[in-house]
């Protein structure tokens, strides 16, 4: 039995946003546990993805306190061990 490493993942998104839906539902399909942060509702966490991406687009993920602005379908696999 192989047991995968934990990995701590936020992904920074907004109600309307397709992109951060799919980034998500990619996620559970995978049976990643994620922390979902809705920075239309909160203004602190809002800064906090500016100040660690310089960008204020969603989604972004962070995979162990590493920045993935956008759906990186690769990136995101290559830090979670997927595939």
């Amino acid at each position: 039995m192989v047991v995968q490493k934990k990995h701590k993942v936020i992904v920074f998104s907004t109600p309307s946003c397709p992109w951060c839906r799919r980034v998500k539902q990619y996620l559970r399909q995978n049976r990643v546990m994620f922390k979902d942060v809705d920075v239309s509702r909160n203004r602190s966490a809002a800064a906090d993805m500016v100040r660690r991406t310089r960008q204020q687009g969603v989604p972004v993920v962070l995979i162990d306190n590493r920045p993935i602005v956008g759906f990186n379908k690769p990136m995101i696999d290559r830090l979670l061990g997927i595939k």
